[in-house]
This record gives structure tokens, C-alpha cells and sequence, in this order.
């Protein structure tokens, strides 16, 4: 081959190298390509599987409002409760529209630090902000969109603010991020009322001067999680701005609202996400994907995610629990759990290997109401005795019984619940958990026993009754020893008379 063949030959490379780049997601380089085979290799680190407890904070624009989830969207449905609400307070939306919430939303009790130091106290091991939500809005300082909190609204970097107190608190840090729906879920802005006054009139998502946030005027399907019709310079915009979220606040954590998206494009945020961390940890990756496919997460990839549900048994590979107290964004009308369900889910998720990650939604000033307080202080003061029986556990051969396990066993074989083993949603239906209901966790040679509630006699373990010898057997938060017998009913313990804190109480069970 002579010179001029070489380099032309040199020049196709590159330019296919060039076109390569143009077309398909530009991700680090590391151990992962944007393929799912190669993902396949991917093992969730081990800080993820011992911290156990994570808290959330689904705030942004939608907040302003203090109405409930999915306000972007519902105040462009004619007749929704969001829409009559939106209209007696803001006016209408072809007048006053999602544009002009934003300003509305000042955070002007915004204090991240102060709120990080709650969460820690609180047991909290990762923290996770909101990047960007369905409504198309950064909370960061975001290269490819003007709409964002730097901006407009609070001008702040939510989500450099957030990783700062995260950091000096020494949690990890994670960012969520709901925008592949955005191109569908969006297209409410662009309708017009179908009867009253201003029938046909559009709505301001309609105006061509605002498609950077409501985007161009198409044909939505009735699915906004529906990729078809998605155009590629929106898949591609997609994969630019979390990379550009990625690159600029290097996550431990990244949680994706929905499926991997886009194909090869979310697999590139994967991937990137992946190659990325592992350079900063000497070629091991330490990062955490998480998203809510069980074919996505089924074999390495990622992190199952379960938004308000429970598998039914222990999972093989660790999965989390994304809840909320409330309702996702701030709903001055919501009625939150109690810390007694909450901490049951706690423990509840941990005996089946999960971690839990817990909204508490902020208001639009940005700092937690007193009934979002009283939650937070109760999950306070029962890590402060419990959270030895919690972090850097894993589950045990079983991971409980009782009779509300048993009453939800006896209905999924009643066909009330044909999702299999891993059900998002499933938390409505939830009971508290008593006395009788137990459930397990272990570390080493130590068995933690739990008694979802303060037993009425003694404490019964009916699984612990072949477990081996039990050396020695201690009740958390109290000091002496306890009385037990061990046969083949299960492990016996007699009480203290007082109960060590409220809700669920953990034993101490050494095995020879």
C-alpha cells in the first residue's frame, strides 16, 4: 500500500471514528460499552448493600404550587383537580402557565446543611436530589438548557448545593432524573379547553417562543412513557444533558424514572456513568444505576428499583424501595405515613435485601414542614438504638413470618397479586406489623431478630428454634441479660419490663 492509500485509508478512519461519535452516545472510556452484554459484568458495590437507608428530596418547580405530584402536566388537563385548582389560584393557563410558576418557586428557606445534618442524624447514608423531573427543568447549572435553578426560580445550584452537604456530612450522594418522558408527558401544555369561555383558546405550551420547555407541538401516544415517535435529536438531547449532570456532580448515584430509555442512548448513560466513577476509584467502578425494569436489572446492568413496593421474598441481587411520606412533590393536602410504617418498611426491605430510599417532599421554600419533622425525629431516635441491626447486614435464611405475612401470602395464591416477586405499588394495601410478626437479618455469626411491636408475654422466634446453639442473647437499647429457651417451638425470650423505644424491637442473637 503506498502513501497516498494510507492516508486516505487514515482519513476514513477518522471520519468513521468522527461519524461514530456524531451518531451514537459519546461515553468515557472504562471497562463498559453502551451494549447490554457488556453491562451484563456489572455488580452492585458494596457501600450500597451496607448503608440500607437513603433519603430523597423530590423538589423543583412543581413544589411551587404546593399541590401534589405532576402539576406540570395536570393543570393542562381540562376538569383535573390540578387544572381547577391552577385556574382559581394562578388563572388560566393560556394565560398564566407552568412558565409562570417558576419564578414562584423562591426557596428562600433553602438550607442544605442544615437539612443534610437531619438527614444524617436521622441514618440516612446516601442522600439523593432531584436532577431534572418530567417538566424539562435543571436544578443544576445546565449546559444545554437555560431553563434551570441557576436561571431562574431560586437561582441556586440545587444540586451542587445538596452534594456539598452531602459531602461534609460524609454521605454518599446520588441525583434522579425523569426527563426521557418529557417529549410525550409535556404535550397537556399544548391542548386548548374543549367547552367554557375559552374553548380553542390554546394553552401556552402552544407558543413556538416556549418549546425549550414545553417542546415542539407532535402527536403524543397515550403512554408518555411510549418512546416511539421520540426524535433522534431528542434522544441524543437526552443523553447530553445527564451526561452533562453526570460530568459536572460525579454522582455515586444516579436513579432513572422509568426503564433504560432510548436504547443505545440510555445505555450510554449507563456505561458513562460506569467508566466514569471507575476512574476515579483506580479502574473499579463504585457507582450505582438504578432504574425500574426488571429485564433491564435482571442480570448485572443495574440497580432494581421498586417505586412504593416489596418483593415477596428475599431478592437474590440487592434492589431498593423508592417511597415517599406523602405524595411525590409537596401536597399541602397530604396525609403522611406514620414512623411506625415506615420504620416497618425499613426493616421489612432489609430482611429481603434492599436498601430504602424515603421522600420527604419540600415545600417551596425549601425547608420541612412540623408534621414532616415529627417523622423525621421518630426515625431519629429509633436508628439511634436500632442501626447496629441495620447497616451492613445481609439477609438470613429466611426473612421473617407472622400473621400479616401470612395473611398477604394467602393473597397472592388467592390471585389478588399476580406480579411474581417483584411488584411496584404494592405498599397501599400495606398493615403495620405487631408483636408476632418477626423478621430477620444477620451479620457474621449474629442473627438480629426483630419483634415488629413490643410482644404482648414473650418474645417468639419460631424459625431461631433450629438455628444452632445460642450462646448469649441481648434486647438493643437495654442493658442486662435476658432469661430464653430454645426449642423446637423456636427461640423464647422473656421481656424486660420496659420496651427499649417504640415500633420494632431487635435482638441480639449470638450462635455458637
Amino acid at each position: 500500500m503506498n502513501r497516498r492509500d494510507l492516508f486516505r485509508t487514515a482519513a476514513a478512519a477518522t471520519m468513521l471514528r468522527s461519524l461514530r461519535a456524531e451518531d451514537g452516545p459519546a461515553i468515557a472510556p472504562g471497562p463498559f460499552a453502551a451494549t447490554r452484554e457488556s453491562l451484563k459484568a456489572y455488580r452492585i458495590p458494596e457501600w450500597f448493600r451496607d448503608a440500607k437507608f437513603g433519603i430523597w428530596a423530590h423538589w423543583g418547580p412543581q413544589s411551587s404550587a404546593e399541590y401534589g405530584d405532576w402539576y406540570a402536566r395536570n393543570m393542562y388537563i381540562e376538569g383535573h383537580k390540578q387544572y381547577k385548582y391552577h385556574v382559581e389560584k394562578y388563572g388560566h393557563p393560556s394565560k398564566f402557565g407552568y412558565k409562570d410558576l417558576i419564578p414562584l418557586w423562591k426557596a428562600d428557606k433553602f438550607d442544605p446543611a442544615h437539612l443534610m445534618s437531619l438527614y444524617k442524624k436521622a441514618g440516612a447514608k446516601y442522600f439523593v436530589s432531584m436532577g431534572v423531573h418530567h417538566d424539562n427543568f435543571d436544578l443544576w447549572n445546565s449546559k444545554f438548557n437555560r431553563w434551570n435553578s441557576t436561571k431562574m426560580g431560586p437561582m441556586r445550584d440545587i444540586v451542587g448545593e445538596f452534594k456539598k452537604a452531602a459531602a461534609k456530612e460524609g454521605m454518599k450522594f446520588g441525583v434522579s432524573e425523569h426527563l426521557a418522558v418529557s417529549y410525550h408527558w409535556f404535550q397537556t401544555s399544548h391542548g386548548a379547553d374543549k367547552k367554557g369561555p375559552l374553548t380553542g383558546v390554546p394553552y401556552d405550551g402552544a407558543d413556538p417562543k416556549y418549546a425549550e420547555l414545553y417542546h415542539e407541538t407532535h402527536e403524543a401516544p397515550k403512554s408518555a412513557w411510549e418512546p416511539a415517535g421520540v426524535p433522534l435529536k431528542w434522544r441524543r438531547h437526552y443523553f447530553d444533558r445527564v451526561k452533562d449532570l453526570l460530568d459536572n456532580y460525579q454522582p455515586d448515584l444516579l436513579y432513572t424514572d422509568g426503564p433504560i430509555f432510548f436504547e443505545e442512548w440510555g445505555l450510554g448513560v449507563a456505561a458513562h456513568h460506569y467508566n466514569a466513577n471507575a476512574a476515579r476509584h483506580g479502574g473499579k467502578t463504585q457507582a450505582v444505576y438504578a432504574n425500574k425494569s426488571k429485564t433491564d436489572c435482571a442480570k448485572g446492568i443495574c440497580l432494581l428499583d421498586l417505586e412504593r413496593g416489596v418483593v415477596d421474598k428475599i431478592w437474590d441481587e440487592p434492589w431498593q424501595t423508592d417511597t415517599c411520606i406523602g405524595n411525590w412533590h409537596y401536597d399541602k393536602e397530604a396525609k403522611y405515613k406514620s414512623p411506625k410504617i415506615v420504620i416497618d418498611m425499613l426493616v421489612d426491605i432489609v430482611s429481603r435485601n434492599g436498601n430504602l430510599l424515603l421522600n420527604f417532599p419540600l415545600p417551596a421554600n425549601g425547608m420541612l414542614d412540623p408534621k414532616e419533622m415529627v417523622v423525621l425525629e421518630e426515625i431519629s431516635k429509633w436508628m439511634h438504638v436500632n442501626s447496629e441491626a441495620i447497616y451492613s447486614t445481609r439477609p438470613w435464611k429466611t426473612y421473617g413470618s407472622g400473621p400479616v405475612s401470612r395473611a398477604a401470602a394467602a393473597q397472592r395464591a388467592g390471585g389478588a397479586n399476580d406480579h411474581h416477586n417483584a411488584s411496584a405499588f404494592n405498599e397501599r394495601g400495606r398493615k403495620e406489623l405487631g408483636g408476632e410478626d418477626v423478621r430477620y437479618v444477620k451479620k457474621g455469626s449474629v442473627v438480629y431478630a426483630f419483634a415488629m411491636g413490643w410482644p404482648s408475654q414473650h418474645a417468639l422466634f419460631p424459625e431461631l428454634g433450629d438455628a444452632g446453639k445460642v450462646k448469649n442473647i441481648t434486647l438493643l437499647g437495654h442493658r442486662g441479660k435476658l432469661k430464653f429457651t430454645q426449642d423446637a417451638a423456636g427461640l423464647k425470650v422473656e421481656l424486660p419490663p420496659e420496651k427499649p423505644c417504640d415500633h420494632a424491637v431487635a435482638f441480639k442473637v449470638e450462635l455458637a
